[in-house]
């Protein structure tokens, strides 16, 4: 199943969660805050703009915002909240699609690199991220540090998640590094309803690589928007790359 056909109608429907989660205002604030700096004056483009988390309230701060989308039915909700002049929106794939303009920041935010399925079209996508960008622009990743299993013949599935109402296990194919993510909630009356969503994890190590192929130094790297020290224990990061020249 490709990206499109997962982020479908129901997918979109969902998405948004207002003021909690991945939509709290202390999240949402903190990583605006971040991208505003790094933008420096300058328009920003985001990658899998999606319905606009993130796109929104960083447009509220006065940085111009385009974005990519795979997904019709994402981009639909975020017209529900941003007509085509307040953010320009081209349908297709972050590896490859070109956005008229140039940047002073590309985005991408919420493991979402980790959507394209293979080593070449996450190289891929650092090298679209470099032709969007001015000399010395930055290019910011967010992304999940995976739980891996241990060695076969254990259970190659780890619980990722698990709280009132909601489940999340990560299933491993760790030689391809692909991963399924099962997403289960369960209602009321205890029956569940499970989304599940394929990715391909990177390590910082491989994310490093790919950056310099293309042209990116590593700025800093951080494990989250509030800027805390990342180290071993980190089970996610914000890398922040530079455009060399």
């Amino acid at each position: 199943m490709d990206q499109s056909q997962i982020w479908n109608d129901a997918a979109a429907q969902r998405y948004d969660t207002p003021g909690v989660g991945m939509f709290a205002p202390d999240l949402l604030a903190a990583t605006v805050t971040c991208l505003k700096a790094l933008a420096a004056g300058g328009p920003a483009l985001e990658f899998a703009i999606g319905t606009g988390r993130v796109a929104i309230p960083l447009l509220a701060a006065g940085v111009p915002v385009a974005g990519i989308e795979l997904s019709g039915p994402m981009l639909a909700q975020l017209r529900t909240k941003a007509d085509a002049t307040t953010i320009p929106v081209v349908i297709g794939d972050m590896a490859t699609t070109r956005v008229p303009g140039q940047f002073t920041l590309v985005y991408l935010v919420y493991n979402t690199i980790a959507n394209l399925l293979t080593g070449a079209e996450q190289a891929a996508c650092f090298r679209n991220a470099a032709r969007h960008l001015a000399p010395a622009g930055y290019f910011v990743i967010e992304l999940w540090i995976p739980q891996l299993p241990p060695p076969p013949p254990a259970p190659q599935a780890v619980v990722e998640l698990s709280m009132p109402g909601y489940l999340l296990v990560d299933v491993f194919d760790v030689p391809t590094q692909q991963v399924v993510s099962h997403h289960v909630w369960f209602d009321d009356t205890g029956a569940a309803q499970v989304f599940q969503m394929p990715h391909r994890f990177i390590l910082p190590a491989e994310l490093d690589r790919m950056a310099d192929a293309a042209g990116f130094d590593l700025s800093h790297r951080h494990a989250d928007w509030q800027g805390a020290a990342f180290d071993a224990a980190s089970r996610a990061h914000v890398s922040v790359y530079r455009l060399r020249g």
